[in-house]
């Protein structure tokens, strides 16, 4: 059977392997045929409430089977899954089922207590909930859900939106990004093609399904009829634990997992018999890292690989160049061109640097309902017109190096977004939330390297004249306002208004020198 759509996934398996086991998360399991009965009865529910082709279906849930019944419940009845991070606060949520319209949501007992002290039940539908007691209304008990009625075919094709996955940008607000089938299928084939994935392997999932490469990789294990096995939780010891447990064959971490696991073996040597290969995505993983790693994993594949969320992957380096090119991202992946560009000289040769650009059919349709966005990152390179005439191509924002031989290096963003535990964070998020605080003028908010997590928030405010503030009322209000990964370790108040451009938009980089060249004068209040 060929695969077109992301239901397709499933269903080659339900006539080839209904009893190999498709998902394990600590003692459970769950084969492809039972998987696929379970998908059909939420897909029957969502068809039933009148959920059709190109209509948009939240999931707010941790880690779990239940989330990869959802996401493919909602692809068979032709819907757009929207994987909302479980880290999210209700505020988030509440931003993202207005923005691209959710008519129905699935999540669990624990976050169904905010939202129903918010106001985001009134733009919702249905709200089906995992391990609740009581429904009533608008939320139906997942564990209630009737069996499955007869369900026409999935009237998706390739060209159809599958998925919205909400990354932070470089302004403000969250933007859902718009992937159709054929995005995910191919990325699936791609990346299954390069790292020689097969029905033999069991792959470990750390990484949220609301991150590109986290749902590649279980799209890429339903392709080739694998094992997904879950990781709910992200402690080193725990990681490793699952890995010799279920006996993981391959491994991808962001680069703060890689950096602790790194550590933790260092001090706790372990011997992994079934792991073929470990790959890294959300960032560069430290070199001092990199070069224990061979030690730490002998005779295991090590990929590098370079990615952003609008194309899920888009280069890699061979295992065979780990130690002569240590610390690259490598060349294309397969099916892909990638061309590095100066925005004056052109397309880059050996010893110069520029942007990224990709392309391929794993580029996103856009942002969702923001044609301003999607026209600066999509958009026509006039170097490359000679090559490929005008068509829209992917602007990474990244610079990279090119090599004697080719090879690409990462060198910098360009633009200001902050990279913590693997997530995207654009600093106009915090300094929208900072100043929502009472007293707060203005904020600037800024990435701090960090051993553990890659980078920290760091931020600096300006208050309104006169006005008091207390550093533990500002630091719970960020808890409640803010996930984890965004609340500021650091929080200073910079005296007086904040220096402007001769535009009259904040000096960030003024504003940033001046409390980081005198934190003796400038202490954190949080």
């Amino acid at each position: 059977m060929f695969t077109f759509t992301v239901i397709d996934l499933l269903i080659k398996n339900i006539a080839d392997r209904p009893q190999a086991i498709a998902v394990r998360i600590k003692g459970d399991a769950i084969t492809y045929g039972e998987l696929a009965r379970r998908v059909e009865q939420a897909a029957s529910y969502l068809h039933a409430q009148g959920v059709r082709r190109g209509d948009r279906v939240g999931i707010h849930l941790s880690k779990s089977i239940d989330e990869i019944v959802a996401t493919f419940a909602i692809a068979r009845i032709g819907a757009v899954f929207v994987n909302i991070n479980y880290a999210w606060v209700t505020d988030q949520l509440e931003y993202i089922v207005r923005d691209c319209g959710i008519r129905a949501l699935f999540t669990d007992g624990r976050k169904l207590a905010s939202i129903m002290k918010s106001s985001v039940l009134a733009d919702l539908g249905q709200v089906i909930v995992r391990g609740a007691r009581d429904g009533g209304g608008q939320v139906v008990i997942w564990e209630d859900l009737p069996e499955a009625n007869d369900l026409p075919p999935c009237p998706s094709i390739d060209t159809d939106l599958a998925a919205l996955l909400y990354t932070s940008g470089s302004t403000g607000k969250p933007k859902g990004v718009m992937f159709t089938h054929q995005n995910i299928v191919m990325g699936a084939r791609i990346v299954a093609k390069y790292l020689g994935n097969t029905c033999g392997d069991r792959i470990l999932s750390l990484l949220p399904l609301s991150f590109d490469y986290g749902l590649n990789q279980i799209m890429t294990m339903f392709l080739v009829g694998g094992s997904v096995v879950l990781q709910p939780v992200s402690l080193p010891a725990e990681i490793i634990k699952t890995v010799v447990q279920h006996q993981v064959t391959g491994v991808a971490l962001v680069a703060p997992s890689w950096t602790q696991v790194v550590q933790y073996l260092h001090d706790v040597p372990t011997t992994f018999p079934a792991l073929r290969y470990i790959t890294n995505s959300g960032g560069k993983i430290p070199r001092n890292a990199l070069a224990l790693m061979p030690g730490l994993f002998p005779g295991v594949e090590i990929f590098l690989m370079y990615g952003l969320t609008e194309a899920f992957r888009s280069t890699y380096l061979p295992p065979c160049l780990f130690e002569a090119k240590m610390g690259s991202i490598g060349r294309a992946i397969p099916n892909t061109e990638i061309y590095v560009v100066h925005p004056e000289d052109g397309v880059c040769g050996p010893g110069q640097q520029g942007e990224l650009i990709h392309r391929g059919s794993l580029i996103t349709l856009g942002y969702w309902n923001n044609p301003e966005a999607t026209n600066e990152k999509l958009r026509v390179n006039p170097h490359l017109m000679p090559l490929i005439g005008e068509e829209k191509v992917l602007h990474s924002g990244d610079t990279v190096r090119v090599d004697e031989d080719g090879f690409l290096w990462f060198v910098g963003r360009a633009d200001s977004m902050i990279k913590c535990s693997g997530f995207r964070l654009s600093p106009t998020e915090v300094e929208d939330l900072l100043c929502g605080f009472e007293g707060v003028a203005d904020a600037v908010a800024y990435g701090v390297d960090d051993d553990a997590l890659g980078q920290v928030v760091h931020a600096v405010i300006a208050l309104h004249a006169d006005a008091p503030i207390e550093g533990s009322a500002l630091k719970r209000y960020c808890m409640q306002k803010m996930a984890n990964y965004m609340v500021p370790r650091a929080v200073r108040v910079h005296p007086g208004t904040m220096p402007r451009t001769g535009n009259g938009k904040i000096d960030r980089q003024a504003v940033i020198s001046s409390v980081t060249e005198s934190l003796t004068t400038h202490p954190s209040i949080i």
